[in-house]
């Protein structure tokens, strides 16, 4: 049986609400990395340079639970090294986290529509994660599950490390009743209350998601709540979580959401327009939960801003 070896805690403390990069060195059965920058330059010289790769050396930036390493040290398999990634400025998103419910093992927040969940891609500062942290002081906090950067509302995260797991399986098993609004074209000729189950489908690289014929593998249920001047109100309750799944089923009715960007269509990539959110909020959360067997019901406090008073 395969011993499972224990994960160091970083010897590095966050940046800016942003963790560092751990590096566990693998195992080199042909011996190509005689050093640990040989292996560095291998693993990220494509995407920074073998220069930068040097500088952080330089710096004292790549460390060890010994200290500071030295690029031209013997590469050891199963070690593990940290450093923190040089960060690209960010736009400042221009709106605050709204905390709704606070205690010693969750913390809910409503997230403002432009703010990504978590670190990823361009999006590393400028985040719900990294904002929480730096501004509660809560280096620990992690998100239970993610929110599309561009839909607002309610976000789970979980402030003991060793809970997260619990929090996260119940988004995993689909334990948690997910309910969302939405602002979009009102259609009498469109039957609602209806469930809508189809087959999507998102290639890596492409902005929109699409469907197709074949098994389906998203369900939603659609509802009209009230209708005003051509716009109608909706409530959208997911019982799967593809990517876009909400926005590709209202498109698919022939009722796409209000100021989506993708459907039904594409719009050349450019800077946010904070002045038209995509009108759509994660509304409500309901679940039981895991360590307490508590029922935990969570009501978003933002509105839609489409929506005629």
């Amino acid at each position: 049986m395969r011993r499972r070896h224990r994960t160091p805690p970083s010897p590095l403390p966050q940046r800016d609400g942003v963790d560092p990069v751990r590096v566990r060195l693998p195992e080199d059965p042909e011996g190509v990395w005689a050093t640990v920058y040989d292996h560095l330059v291998a693993r990220y010289g494509a995407a920074i340079g073998a220069e930068r790769v040097g500088a952080l050396f330089r710096e004292g930036r790549i460390v060890s639970v010994r200290g500071a390493v030295d690029a031209g040290e013997p590469y050891e398999a199963g070690r593990y090294l940290w450093f923190h990634r040089d960060f690209a400025a960010e736009e400042p998103v221009p709106f605050g986290i709204g905390v709704v419910y606070r205690d010693e093992r969750l913390l809910v927040v409503d997230k403002p529509h432009f703010l990504a969940t978590m670190p990823r891609g361009r999006h590393i500062t400028e985040t719900a994660a990294a904002r929480l942290r730096r501004e509660l002081g809560m280096p620990g906090l992690q998100p239970a599950h993610r929110l599309d950067r561009l839909t607002a509302g309610l976000v789970l995260f979980v402030v003991r490390p060793g809970d997260r797991g619990a929090y996260q399986t119940l988004f995993r098993d689909r334990l948690v009743r997910k309910e969302y609004e939405a602002v979009a074209p009102y259609d009498p000729a469109v039957a609602l209350p209806r469930t809508v189950r189809s087959r999507i489908v998102k290639e890596r690289g492409v902005l929109a998601a699409y469907e197709e014929a074949g098994e389906p593998n998203s369900e939603s249920r659609i509802e009209l709540i009230e209708h005003r001047g051509g716009l109608g109100r909706y409530r959208l309750l997911p019982a799967t979580g593809r990517t876009h799944q909400l926005r590709v089923h209202m498109n698919g009715l022939g009722l796409p959401i209000l100021d989506d960007p993708l459907y039904p269509v594409v719009r050349e990539e450019q800077p946010d327009d904070y002045s038209r959110p995509l009108q759509l909020l994660a509304k409500a959360l309901e679940f039981t939960d895991p360590l307490t067997g508590e029922l935990r019901r969570f009501e978003s406090g933002l509105r839609l801003a489409q929506w005629p008073r």
